[in-house]
């Protein structure tokens, strides 16, 4: 079984969301991610099951500190 593993720029561009976005919401344990030493993947299933699913929103919302 061959599993496609995304970098979290294509993560963003699929999400329509900013590269730096994708870092937060990974970094706060929103995304599914897989650690390959310091660089941090995505798995496509994964990924569609988490859109598929809604996602995750921030805790305290889109404008809590630091994510602004």
């Amino acid at each position: 079984m061959e599993r496609t593993l995304l970098t979290l720029p294509e993560v963003a561009k699929i999400l329509g969301i900013s590269k730096e976005r994708s870092y937060a919401i990974s970094r706060d344990g929103l995304l599914p991610t897989i650690r390959i030493g310091r660089q941090i993947r995505v798995d496509q299933e994964q990924l569609d099951d988490w859109i598929n699913n809604g996602g995750q929103a921030l805790p305290g919302g889109w404008r809590r500190s630091g994510h602004e």
